[in-house]
């Protein structure tokens, strides 16, 4: 029996059910899976949220209100008395790369910081003197960024080094939840992978990066794969086990289809990445990338990308945009698009400047807010194009770019425009909630191995279009120009 990724009635539903929850940068969501991975109709729920951004790098949100969150989109979807007690699993992925220092009873001491603040960049700059970051890299998988844990450390202890002497463990988002929830902060491999402590070979904790952090082994939750059974106040929940927190990386590429090294995956919500799964570590490993240890056999290659849905949303909300965006980006490019670095909250991959902003050139008299806004939008795909160009020589057995997410699905059009400039061509994913698709499978992979999983559902398939090569090239080498100049001049 072959079977589609629709939504699918309670009735029709194939045991065991998994409730997956997804923490993003804009909502937490949450909804109940059958065995197939379809979304059972009627048993989703979203809670809105958003970070507290300030000029100075700053990028929080409250932990609290978080699991407030999750807790209502449990209650959301675990109502339905027709439910009984068919989940027999509960599985989460957050937004990675989140910090939270909590004390020995668990409550927080700090907001949560998320992956975009960068408040800590002159501590990376303190750290690129005092270690040999490219030894860094290849034990963790990780540069020496704002996102990790121990510029983070180094730049709090600096700042308040009171605050830092009271916590006894710092968590992820996803841990802190779950602490709340079943007492437990479950971290899976992949949430500690993002941590930028974690050796992507061997699984332990990197010593040297330990001690520049000021941490202890203690004081960082140990990576399981591994479910618990765990108490709690939902009836309906009385049978499940609970899955360690992973990554929305992870569990993106899981519901994208890309399950092996010949599927690229190109995430594309508030935030971005070019990721492929492998098995085992990268060898060799790009400098511009990184290559996060997911579970005991499998890493994620790839490069994240801060601002992708953040710069539509702040195209959308900062200029008069016409209604008809479609045609904007289905457009012939133009020469009098200006060149746009797309660095709304820093730079990733592959260059990793923290403290990088957006720079607009070849703005004239004459550029209306739709070049701009195109503009932008060619920023971005030149931004997929640089992580491109360096995850080529490590996974060169890529055959598909499968694209999905927020900004796909609403913008459609933009995905001619990456595979323009990616050239080559880019299918779009149009299952929406992809990742939490992802955490539902991965869930299933221990709860129901021998069932068939729905295939994912895909729409257009983008073919680069060669009479828009040679602008392309020439925008790629502008682009590459300019941020040598601005960024490292």
């Amino acid at each position: 029996m072959h079977l589609t990724d629709d939504s699918v009635t309670l009735e029709a539903a194939l045991d065991p059910l998994v409730l997956a929850l997804d923490i993003g940068s804009t909502a937490t969501r949450g909804g109940v899976h059958d065995a197939s991975g379809r979304r059972v109709h009627g048993l989703q729920h979203k809670v809105p949220h958003a970070f507290t951004v300030a000029p100075d790098g700053t990028s929080v949100i409250d932990p609290g209100q978080v699991s407030a969150e999750v807790e209502q989109v449990i209650d959301a979807v675990t109502g339905d008395p027709r439910l009984a007690t068919r989940i027999t699993g509960v599985a989460m992925d957050t937004f990675a790369a989140s910090l939270i220092g909590v004390d020995a009873s668990g409550r927080a001491l700090t907001p949560c910081l998320t992956y975009a603040d960068s408040r800590s960049a002159k501590a990376v700059a303190q750290l690129r003197q005092e270690l040999d970051e490219h030894a860094v890299q290849q034990r963790t998988g990780t540069r020496l960024h704002t996102s990790y844990h121990a510029p983070r450390l180094r730049w709090l202890a600096a700042e308040q080094p009171g605050l830092v002497t009271r916590v006894a463990a710092w968590w992820s988002l996803g841990e802190y939840v779950w602490s709340r929830l079943i007492g437990q902060p479950l971290a899976g491999t992949s949430t500690v992978a993002w941590t930028g402590l974690l050796d992507r070979r061997t699984g332990e904790l990197d010593p040297e990066l330990l001690a520049v952090a000021g941490l202890t082994p203690e004081q960082l939750s140990p990576p399981t794969d591994d479910s618990v059974p765990a108490p709690s106040r939902w009836a309906a929940l009385a049978r499940a086990a609970w899955f360690p927190v992973i990554t929305d990386g992870l569990a993106s590429n899981i519901g994208s289809g890309a399950l092996d090294a010949t599927v690229l995956t190109a995430a594309t919500a508030t935030s971005g990445a070019l990721r492929v799964l492998l098995d085992g570590p990268a060898d060799p490993l790009p400098f511009g990338l990184w290559n996060y240890r997911v579970d005991a056999r499998r890493t994620l290659l790839g490069g994240a990308i801060n601002d992708v849905g953040r710069a539509v949303s702040w195209a959308e909300a900062t200029l008069r945009l016409s209604p008809d965006l479609a045609g904007v980006l289905s457009a012939p490019p133009s020469e009098a698009t200006p060149l746009v670095l797309p660095y709304l909250t820093g730079e990733r991959a592959p260059g990793w400047a923290g403290g990088a902003r957006a720079t607009l050139t070849g703005v004239s008299a004459a550029t209306d807010a739709d070049g701009l806004f195109r503009g932008i939008i060619e920023g971005v795909a030149m931004t997929y194009a640089r992580v491109a160009a360096e995850l080529h020589p490590a996974a060169p057995q890529v055959v598909e770019v499968a694209a999905a997410g927020r900004v796909s699905n609403d913008q459609p059009e933009w995905l001619q425009v990456l595979a323009d400039v990616l050239d080559r061509p880019v299918t779009h994913v149009t299952r929406s909630r992809a990742t939490q698709r992802g955490t539902a499978l991965l869930a299933l992979d221990v709860l129901a191995p021998g069932i068939e999983r729905a295939a994912r559902t895909t729409g257009k398939t983008y073919e680069p279009r060669a009479a828009h090569h040679d602008y392309y090239a020439g925008r790629r080498e502008r682009f590459a120009e300019l941020y040598d100049t601005v960024v490292h001049g």
